[in-house]
């Protein structure tokens, strides 16, 4: 798969005919999938390679800065997704000023000229240009072959990225993880923190969430992968006799994660972070790529009257995650 920039392309790039869709694709949940497979099927029959453009930053982020709706996937996470569904090229659009005054029919030219699009696969109600003032019919007129999908529905209710982020919100990662068609994960590297979880006798990796804000919050159970080499073998170099608590996935670990500000700890200016704690661990794990899936909400944020207090609160949720392991042997969903 071809990742390219908008921005980058001109009339005479080489792109090959293409078959394209249009959209965020924020979680590339079931919906989503329906898309890029009827994409796939109509490229196959016509001879087309597969293109899907998504916009970088997401409009509401451009329009409404940290008030827009928190992100499921990040742009690594989206292509990485993408790439797997079998596309053949994905194109970043910056979303900026310029893009969002285009008119209907720059935006058109743009894709015959530039993404060499014969055929379209559009939601339902899609809408581009300035003002919204194109749609699925002005691009018909424009001479594209369009095709609109419904949306999908689940429990009589539709697939959406609205819907997933209320209900990571609530906690509720099965549901989550039927919606989105895996279980939900993020993905990041390991970066340097303040180093606080040492002096709590819980040292934590922190994992760059590369999102304004993420779509939950609080204290989880979760398993982590090492995208670059095992984990295990990067433990097993440390030589401290501590493996940690076996995950559930190809060699993965069990964690106690913290996804939030932080509200127990004094900051200048709160941030969101991805903090996790395995137990029975010591090794330098800084600079690696991890993908943490979350398994179990364990409780939202607390704000802790003293760090005496956080770190008792800490250590009973690690006693109470330990306990879940133990009690859950089996993936749980």
């Amino acid at each position: 798969m071809k990742l390219l920039r908008l921005h980058a392309l001109t009339p005479h790039h080489q792109i090959p005919p293409t078959a394209v869709t249009i959209g965020n694709f924020d979680g590339i949940h079931l919906g989503h999938q329906a898309m890029i497979r009827q994409l796939i099927n109509v490229a196959q029959a016509e001879q087309l390679k597969v293109l899907v453009m998504i916009f970088e930053p997401q409009p509401l982020e451009y329009f409404q800065g940290y008030d827009a709706p928190p992100r499921i996937t990040s742009l690594r996470e989206k292509v990485e997704l993408l790439a797997e569904l079998g596309v053949d090229y994905v194109v970043v659009a910056k979303f900026d000023d310029a893009f969002r005054s285009m008119s209907a029919t720059q935006f058109a030219n743009i894709l015959k000229q530039q993404l060499n699009a014969k055929t379209l696969i559009l939601g339902d109600d899609f809408h581009f240009g300035k003002n919204r003032s194109g749609d699925s019919d002005f691009l018909r007129q424009y001479g594209f072959d369009v095709i609109n999908l419904d949306t999908i529905s689940f429990d009589q209710q539709r697939v959406s990225s609205t819907r997933i982020r209320q209900v990571l919100q609530q906690g509720d990662l099965a549901l989550a993880a039927q919606l989105l068609g895996r279980p939900y994960s993020i993905t990041g590297r390991v970066l340097h923190g303040d180093k606080i979880g040492r002096t709590l006798d819980f040292p934590t990796i922190n994992v760059a969430l590369h999102r304004h804000k993420p779509c939950l919050s609080g204290i989880y159970a979760v398993d982590v992968q090492c995208m670059e080499l095992p984990l295990t073998e990067k433990i097993q170099q440390a030589d401290s006799g501590q493996m940690g608590i076996q995950g559930y996935l190809s060699e993965s670990l069990f964690g106690a994660g913290h996804i939030g500000t932080r509200p127990a700890i004094q900051q200048d200016r709160p941030e969101w972070r991805l903090e996790v704690h395995f137990p029975d661990v010591s090794a330098n794990l800084y600079g690696l790529l991890m993908r943490v899936t979350f398994l179990h909400y364990l409780h939202g944020e607390r704000n802790y009257p003293s760090l005496q207090a956080l770190k008792d609160g800490i250590a009973d949720d690690v006693i109470q995650l330990r306990q879940y392991r133990l009690d859950t042997p089996r993936f749980p969903f």
